[in-house]
């Protein structure tokens, strides 16, 4: 099984320790990863210029689609960034054409072969449940996590093709392979705040805090995530505090530790972390 990996921007340059669980978990699983030379998903440039950001898009597809691979990305905005993408080229001729000209001017060229996926489905689905549960060596017993899916995997269902957008289950699936427990919580598919908080910043702290309570309330000792840009909204939104209130976590951390995985390998290092022990 080989992927083309899309890490992004967020990723290599502000979550790092998001990059060593999925190579580390990835290749414990089998799964070989290519790097090649993608720009940024173009999400940046989507409400300033729709065709700017489509030839971002693009291009990225392009490259993989020379490398004969399927994209696979562990970031929910890039995730559906180059979904919408692939939408949109499909739907209009008119931007299909002009795409490709620009795409041209490198040799390469658009034609729909690759694939786009999130690292959850393809952990769900492509490798499996069953290959997930018996990778599983340290169960994470009587741990309860809040699962955050991120608005970018789940909207507009048309195009991310995840899972339910009101009622999603993958992730409580893969959580529980695990060993851990994932907890009902009422906000769940609410927005972390993030895309707020360069115009509205208490707006978008109110949101995330309102988050964190409502999962800490109904018992989670983690907030699970599968989205850079959550995962970094919750710990800003905590910054300063003596100690946080719950513990952001991300899904390739916690089914690394279930699969035996040393922490140093997650980007686990934290004496605080209410996993450890587990």
């Amino acid at each position: 099984m080989k992927y083309a990996l899309f890490l992004g921007c967020k990723i290599p340059s502000r979550l790092p320790a998001y990059e060593l669980s999925t190579r580390a978990v990835l290749l414990r699983l089998g799964v070989t990863l290519v790097d090649l030379e993608f720009n940024c998903c173009g999400y940046p440039a989507r409400n300033v210029s729709r065709e700017a950001f489509v030839v971002a898009a693009a291009r990225n597809l392009a490259i993989a689609e020379r490398a004969g691979l399927d994209v696979l990305t562990p970031c929910t905005c890039c995730f559906g960034s180059l979904r919408h993408a692939i939408s949109f080229l499909e739907e209009d001729p008119e931007l299909r054409s002009r795409v490709s000209q620009a795409l041209a001017v490198e040799g390469i060229a658009w034609s729909g072969k690759t694939e786009v996926e999130h690292l959850l489905p393809v952990l769900a689905r492509t490798i499996g449940v069953d290959a997930l549960g018996a990778a599983v060596r340290a169960p994470r017993a009587g741990l309860r996590v809040a699962a955050q899916y991120g608005c970018h995997a789940l909207r507009p269902s048309n195009v991310a093709r995840f899972d339910n957008p009101l009622a999603p289950t993958t992730f409580e699936t893969l959580i529980r392979l695990t060993g851990a427990t994932p907890v009902d919580w009422p906000r769940q598919l609410d927005c972390c705040g993030d895309p707020l908080h360069e115009s509205n910043a208490p707006l978008s702290e109110h949101i995330a805090r309102a988050k964190i309570a409502d999962a800490k309330a109904s018992g989670a000792e983690a907030m699970c995530t599968a989205c850079p840009h959550c995962h970094l909204r919750f710990d800003s939104a905590q910054a300063g505090s003596p100690k946080p209130s719950i513990r952001s976590l991300l899904y390739t951390q916690l089914l690394g530790l279930a699969m035996g995985l040393d922490e140093k390998s997650l980007g686990l290092e934290c004496p605080e972390s209410p996993i450890r022990g587990r």
